[in-house]
């Protein structure tokens, strides 16, 4: 049976600190409609712009993941993600009034208490998912990090962590499938050696902490006045050591706290992808650059299974779904920029269209007199009407919206199209269209040959 995207029943609020700026953060999380995915708004700035959720926008892993977008950042982003990726949460607008997230007590576990009182919404659209059908994997063998993804069923991670340390050891811990997060990981706090505590206060982090956010290892006896003074640093009452080699400050809620709570990093970060996948992950040592790497490689490796030969299996005779007077009604072009006479299939995430080339072409009188070849740019062209009537049909109304081209990119001609060719184009999304925005990949054929192929991004802008 076919899953189905959800959202949330309502907004949900939180109020808290940035673990690294220390400001007061409002955070709201927000219902949004199907094919968003995750979208985060600075509503502090003007206009409140957008940032996606996705691993290409990913420009800082050092002690937590930053995604940008046209120069605006937004931090720590991995905890609000795992709480929504974790519970089965595919779309939501996560709007905040400063630079980062909250830290709230260092776990998801306040974000997962809150929507599961909201509640979870199914929508109609399909779920979209990849499957791992080869291993990926990144590595960094110097410092014994390595993250792979291995073809599965469903999606499951295991994480061994070992820093060569006498308090913590060698721990491992496992998520069988996302229906333990909430009671198994999402309460797992992150933690943080005490020698490194006051380096990062130095160097302008952690303002937020508050020694209540993080468990505390004590790696080698530190005299209780340095404890003190540590604890003065953060403003809080004085703190001891406990046999264990933690601070007194909390008490563990799992005996592997802190390897789980990487689990819960990995899903926040694998939530890069956009889309659900179904796979086993197996990490050593991992941390927010290794995880949003195979975030960008899994993505990769997507956009590359999407650029495949897919030649259409069609009858050029049968009644088309769209004839030229239909294609006339969706789009505003006209003789002689009309370069499409006929669309065949369509589904919700692909379509299929035709041009027929004939020697009554206007651009072969000079193209060329003596050896007529359709241009390049116009092959490009006709493809991007046919992905043009696509994309108009997500709107009720698509003879009041047109679709400009914001790039055009990995274009690559295999053949040249003559007159007496019938070019078969094939779009697919790469992803779903998100505010207008659509990405697709489209190839070109003239009977089982590939002639062109190349990855178009639009926008459907309604008309004045």
């Amino acid at each position: 049976m076919l899953e189905k995207q959800t959202t949330l029943n309502d907004l949900i609020e939180f109020t808290g600190k940035g673990l690294h700026t220390g400001v007061d953060i409002k955070l709201e999380v927000c219902p949004a409609p199907e094919n968003t995915g995750y979208v985060f708004v600075r509503t502090d700035l003007e206009g409140e712009p957008t940032i996606d959720g996705i691993a290409d926008n990913v420009v800082d892993t050092s002690r937590g993941t930053t995604i940008e977008q046209n120069g605006i950042r937004v931090t720590t982003v991995e905890h609000v993600l795992a709480s929504l990726s974790g519970l089965g949460i595919d779309n939501a607008f996560i709007k905040v009034d400063g630079p980062e997230m909250p830290i709230m007590d260092g776990s998801a576990k306040v974000f997962v208490e809150e929507i599961q009182k909201v509640g979870v919404k199914t929508q109609e659209a399909e779920r979209g998912f990849y499957v791992i059908k080869e291993k990926l994997v990144y590595s960094d063998p110097e410092r014994g990090i390595e993250i792979a993804a291995y073809p599965d069923e469903s999606f499951s991670i295991d994480v061994l962590i070992d820093y060569n340390s006498k308090v913590l050891g060698n721990q491992y811990a496992q998520l069988i499938n996302l229906d333990n997060f909430a009671q198994e990981v999402a309460p797992c706090r992150t933690f943080v050696f005490f020698h490194e505590l006051e380096v990062l206060l130095k160097n302008n982090l952690i303002k937020g902490g508050d020694l209540q956010n993080a468990i505390v290892i004590m790696e080698n006896e530190v005299p209780q006045e340095e404890l003190d003074r540590i604890a003065d640093l953060f403003n809080k009452p004085r703190v001891h050591v406990k046999p264990e080699g933690i601070l007194n400050n909390v008490d563990l809620r799992f005996h592997n706290e802190p390897a789980r709570h990487k689990l819960l990093d990995i899903v926040g970060d694998l939530a890069l992808v956009g889309r659900r996948i179904k796979g086993k992950i197996i990490a050593k040592r991992p941390g927010h650059h290794a995880n949003t790497e195979l975030a960008k490689i899994i993505r990769k490796m997507a956009r590359k299974e999407a650029m495949k030969p897919n030649i259409p299996k069609i009858d050029l005779n049968q009644t088309p779904i769209y004839d030229i007077n239909q294609i006339r009604n969706i789009l505003p072009h006209r003789p002689p920029f009309l370069l499409v006479d006929k669309i065949l299939q369509m589904d919700d995430n692909s379509v299929v269209g035709i041009k027929n080339v004939t020697m009554n072409e206007d651009f072969f009188v000079g193209h060329f007199p003596e050896e007529p070849v359709m241009p390049g740019v116009l092959q490009i062209e006709a493809m991007a009407q046919v992905g043009g009537i696509f994309v108009l049909n997500t709107v009720p109304d698509p003879e009041n919206y047109i679709t400009y081209f914001l790039k055009i990119d990995r274009v690559k001609f295999k053949r040249k199209v003559v007159p007496g060719d019938t070019i078969v184009f094939r779009l697919e999304l790469l992803e779903p269209i998100r505010r207008g925005i659509a990405n697709m990949f489209g190839q070109a054929f003239v009977g089982e040959n590939l002639v062109m192929e190349g990855e178009l991004l639009a926008q459907i802008v309604k008309q004045k």
